[in-house]
């Protein structure tokens, strides 16, 4: 969840002129319309402009000449079926801006709204002030639709989260587009120690998703000027089109949206899969949003009084069970599927959606993408009048067809809470997280591919701040490898592994909890990192081959039997897990994995270790991967196990 102080400054407190209660709204003011065709469509030599306006009596399409100009041409619109209005233009407007205002009644009163964006626009000018009259066929990048040599399939998901700013902003990560979409593009770029940045790592760590954080066009940050201030974007202020700052210029509407293309494309020919972190549960306008203005009291919840709720601690929470929002978000789902070929979706605060249009979304995006992968945060920020039974929340996951949702107690059990920095994990010596660290090797749920694990992500504290401050006794050394046993922890999960990029060699934001809106100096990685601890980021590479060679981490088949062991007294804060292919024909016989979290070495007797005993090979001692010739040997009749480390064994 994000921090509640990243969402507070758009609070935007508006009282409405017809005060309704969460279940006030009248169906039959609303029609729902069942086409397919909002917003604009080039159709043979014409340009059509359909808005969904219920309650209007009159509506207007207002074009500009250029995002800036002043005064419009006014064309006033046709009203058809279920709510919509429509005007069919000649294809000379094409390049134009336009924008909205209806005559809406409400309580038997006329007024005006304010002027508007389109909500389905796919452009727009600086800032989103006005939307664009664009052709999406004019951004496709060269070889968009030519088909990738693709990699050797394999079943194993590992999630790498990503800003697109931070991955190329430090002055040492070697990229020449500096916090661009195409900074993402650019190959052969090294550190100041001629190592791998930016995509060439990516490839070269092994994982095989990448998430970005949103890229859809956010309201915070200023895309006018030559540095904009930087700002994690869940502000949503349009939906299907990308985040201007990210782009190399914005006074055409079109580079952006080639840009974003160029970078998908370069991740794909990677043989990486991208995904898009969204944001359809709150806006960063409320009375003054083009949703409000266009159809009042329809798009988001209402407390009984008629104030706008707030789950999202935002300002307000869209209300995904009304039936036009349900369209809204699928076809904008949708859009970003065809269009930008994005392989993935996580659902920022999924918690505030209710579970019929996220199932609904699963469905349809499967139809078209059958192996498109959806996760989400299983919460929200606050209460909503929505009742949680009927709600996308973690505790409803078995509902939630196959969506998965993040495990906070693997994450807190590994690293101690999020929100008391001080408190130690399992990792750091507190045994009595344990039980969390079970719960979440096994993949929590009924289903493991339903569980993200994780030890840190763009929220909260760097896994290695957290560390630095939860064991300020602790040495570098031994905090060194509190963090190689939180990554076997997570990598070895029967769950979806999920990194903080930067991790896998120590990222630190200098204490820094909530850094949605601080410098460069604070998000950018500092790729020299990679260099400072490139054994870590070499253990981290090393366990993702490790899961993707051995599907018994992952395939979650009813053949795979996984048996934990506890110890009493001094060995309290060893655990170990053995996962037993039972169909012979499985890859495996046996393999044993086992973490001591505590600041004390362990001496073992093997036969302590699971029964049945046989002879087993290290893969892995200490948080040290063995050589290929060691595997041929069998493991001593006692093991140590080092401080806080991790041991992999294989029969």
């Amino acid at each position: 969840m994000r921090s509640l102080s990243h969402c507070l400054f758009l609070l935007l407190w508006t009282n409405i002129a017809v005060p309704l209660n969460a279940q006030g709204i009248k169906d039959s003011l609303y029609p729902v319309y069942k086409g397919n065709d909002l917003g604009i469509r080039f159709v043979g030599d014409s340009i059509q402009f359909k808005v969904w306006a219920p309650l209007a009596k009159e509506a207007q399409l207002l074009l500009y000449k250029t995002d800036q100009e002043k005064v419009p041409e006014k064309f006033s619109m046709r009203s058809t079926e279920a709510g919509v209005w429509t005007l069919v233009m000649s294809k000379k407007y094409k390049g134009f801006y336009y924008t909205y205002r209806v005559l809406n009644v409400q309580d038997g009163i006329l007024h005006w709204s304010k002027e508007v964006t389109d909500p389905y626009a796919i452009a727009a000018g600086v800032n989103g002030l006005r939307a664009a009259i664009v052709d999406l066929r004019e951004t496709n990048p060269k070889g968009w639709f030519r088909p990738l040599q693709k990699d050797p399939p394999h079943e194993s998901v590992i999630i790498y989260e990503l800003q697109i700013r931070d991955a190329s902003s430090h002055p040492n990560s070697g990229i020449f587009h500096k916090g661009k979409f195409r900074g993402l593009t650019e190959r052969g770029t090294i550190n100041s120690k001629g190592l791998s940045t930016g995509l060439d790592h990516l490839k070269e760590l092994g994982v095989t998703h990448i998430h970005l954080l949103p890229f859809f066009d956010f309201r915070s940050s200023d895309e006018s000027v030559a540095s904009p201030p930087y700002n994690w974007g869940y502000d949503p202020l349009h939906y299907n089109f990308p985040e201007g700052t990210f782009a190399s210029e914005v006074v055409n509407p079109l580079t952006r949206i080639r840009e974003c293309k160029e970078m998908i494309l370069a991740l794909h020919k990677k043989g990486l899969k991208v995904v898009m972190d969204v944001v359809y549960n709150h806006t960063a306008l409320s009375a003054e949003s083009s949703f409000e203005q266009l159809a009042p009291n329809y798009f988001y919840r209402r407390t009984v009084d008629g104030a706008f709720s707030n789950a999202s601690a935002c300002g307000n929470e869209t209300a995904s069970e009304r039936p036009m929002m349900r369209k809204f978000m699928l076809e904008s789902l949708l859009f970003w599927v065809k269009e930008y070929k994005v392989d993935g979706f996580r659902f920022d605060l999924m918690g505030i959606h209710d579970l019929e249009t996220m199932k609904l979304v699963a469905r349809e995006l499967r139809k078209v993408k059958p192996d498109i992968l959806l996760y989400g945060e299983g919460w929200a920020a606050g209460s909503s009048p929505l009742p949680e039974e009927k709600r996308a929340l973690k505790k409803n996951v078995d509902q939630l067809d196959g969506i998965a949702v993040f495990s906070d107690e693997f994450r807190d059990g590994i690293k101690g809470s999020v929100f008391i920095p001080e408190q130690k994990g399992f990792v750091s010596g507190d045994t009595s997280r344990i039980p969390s660290i079970k719960f979440g090797l096994k993949g929590g749920w009924a289903n493991p591919m339903q569980m993200i694990s994780y030890a840190d992500c763009h929220d909260n504290h760097t896994l290695w701040d957290k560390l630095r401050l939860a064991n300020p006794e602790s040495s570098p050394a031994t905090l060194k490898e509190m963090q190689k046993l939180a990554f076997t922890l997570v990598l070895t999960s029967q769950g979806i592994p999920f990194i903080h990029a930067g991790s896998e060699f120590l990222r630190s934001k200098n204490g820094v909890e909530n850094s949605f809106e601080s410098p460069d100096s604070i998000n950018a990685i500092n790729w020299d990192l990679k260099w400072e601890n490139e054994d870590v980021f070499t253990y981290v590479k090393s366990l993702i081959n490790l899961r993707k060679r051995y599907p018994e981490f992952w395939n979650n088949s009813k053949s795979l039997k996984i048996a934990f062991k506890e110890y009493d007294g001094d060995l309290r804060a060893l655990l170990s897990y053995q996962l037993e292919a039972v169909n012979k024909s499985d890859q495996l016989s046996k393999m044993q994995i086992l973490f001591n979290g505590s600041a004390e070495s362990i001496w073992i007797d093997k036969e302590l270790i699971q029964e049945p005993y046989g002879k087993w090979k290290k893969i892995v001692e200490s948080n040290q991967f063995s050589s290929e010739s060691s595997l041929v040997s069998a493991v001593p009749n006692t093991i140590k196990l080092k401080p806080f480390s991790a041991t992999i064994l294989l029969q």
